[in-house]
């Protein structure tokens, strides 16, 4: 199945927009796979999770529902949420053990949920391909009501992960530049998806206004603290200077794996185009990161000329030689002749320290 970049409505769904419905950014716990010894423990504890969220889902939103009148629409969960993250495993190592296949079981399994509970679903995941079967990407994806995937967005920026960007040229041959910038069109809006800490890279999320998103599913994985955190800061920067939704769903911890647990808690919430929070969980497993998203109030607003339509206002031509003329992270790092390599740990690090050093040599980083 290639990376969908944009899709129809659901069939036998309603065209017509709800004037408002409810998202949930569901903050649950991540249950590692990293001290499992094999595929099949692996996969047997992702099962175990995604039968805890049928539930969670199916009670939140029924408790929603019944609390503030309006149906839940929209689901979006954390990062990584059937497997944590690798801890000094090889890209190998981690493909074989905890990495999905893009058609395999979890998917259908995810799929159901959506089905039973008539809502989208939102989640993030790493995942093998078989144009490229010696790396794996993190992926967000969406399922719709039907329960079928109808959008795959591949991490575009990430420090010790393969991305589309480090294989770029054979990347664009295979599924095209749409594929880089996904957008969904459905009966709830335009969604589109942001991997983690790429909320603080402001381009990724302006180049998936710009292709007409509305709302931005984030799933996250991040620092839980009373403090203002970069990532907190930039949901609501991110909000505000597109004109668009953030729904965000952080972990309520992670199980199994070596460090304190609850470090990664809290702060799934619901942005509104205007930077405001509408709610927000504190720690543990939550559904109290939920809001209402009104859309037509938001195609209205980016209707209406003034200078609060900050996205109306874009005079990207004053950017684009500085973008045109500049490199910093080079594409096509794991391309050797056009085929794709098989990368050590190392190899981030180090791809790294020659990016800074090259900054340093060309004076915009000072020695």
């Amino acid at each position: 199945m290639p990376v969908t970049t944009s899709v129809q409505s659901t069939p036998g769904a309603s065209t017509q927009a709800p004037p408002t419905y409810t998202a949930l950014a569901l903050q649950t716990t991540c249950q590692a796979v990293n001290r499992l010894n094999s595929r099949a423990e692996a996969r047997k504890r992702m099962a175990t999770t995604i039968a805890h969220l049928a539930q969670l889902i199916s009670g939140s939103k029924g408790f929603i529902t019944a609390f503030n009148g309006t149906d839940t629409r929209l689901v979006v969960l954390p990062e990584y949420f059937l497997t944590g993250f690798p801890m000094g495993e090889s890209i190998e190592g981690w493909s074989a053990k905890a990495c999905l296949d893009m058609d395999g079981p979890e998917y259908d399994a995810l799929g159901r949920i959506a089905q039973d509970n008539a809502l989208y679903l939102c989640g993030n995941a790493y995942e093998l391909d078989r144009h490229f079967p010696d790396l794996y990407f993190q992926t967000s994806f969406i399922l719709n009501p039907g329960g079928d995937v109808i959008l795959r967005y591949r991490r575009l920026v990430s420090m010790f992960a393969p991305t589309p960007h480090d294989v770029l040229d054979r990347y664009l041959d295979i599924y095209g530049a749409e594929a880089l910038f996904p957008v969904a069109d459905t009966e709830i809006g335009c969604l589109a998806a942001v991997a983690s800490e790429e909320i603080l890279y402001p381009e990724i999320t302006r180049a998936l206004a710009l292709r007409g998103a509305e709302v931005i599913c984030h799933s996250s994985s991040e620092v839980g603290s009373p403090l203002a955190t970069p990532k907190n800061i930039a949901k609501r920067a991110r909000a505000y200077e597109n004109m668009v939704y953030v729904v965000s769903a952080n972990s309520a911890g992670i199980a199994g794996i070596a460090f304190p647990g609850a470090s990664t808690d809290g702060h799934s919430q619901v942005v509104d185009p205007h930077g405001r929070v509408l709610g927000e969980a504190a720690g543990g497993e939550s559904m109290c990161g939920n809001g209402e998203i009104e859309l037509e109030a938001l195609r209205w607003a980016r209707r209406r000329p003034g200078m609060a339509n900050v996205l109306a206002r874009q005079r990207l031509e004053l950017f684009a030689s500085t973008y045109a003329e500049s490199s910093i992270y080079p594409a096509n790092n794991m391309l050797a002749a056009g085929e794709p390599i098989k990368p050590e740990r190392s190899h981030f690090m180090e791809t790294q320290r020659r990016v800074i050093a090259k900054l340093i040599a060309t004076g915009v980083i000072k020695a």
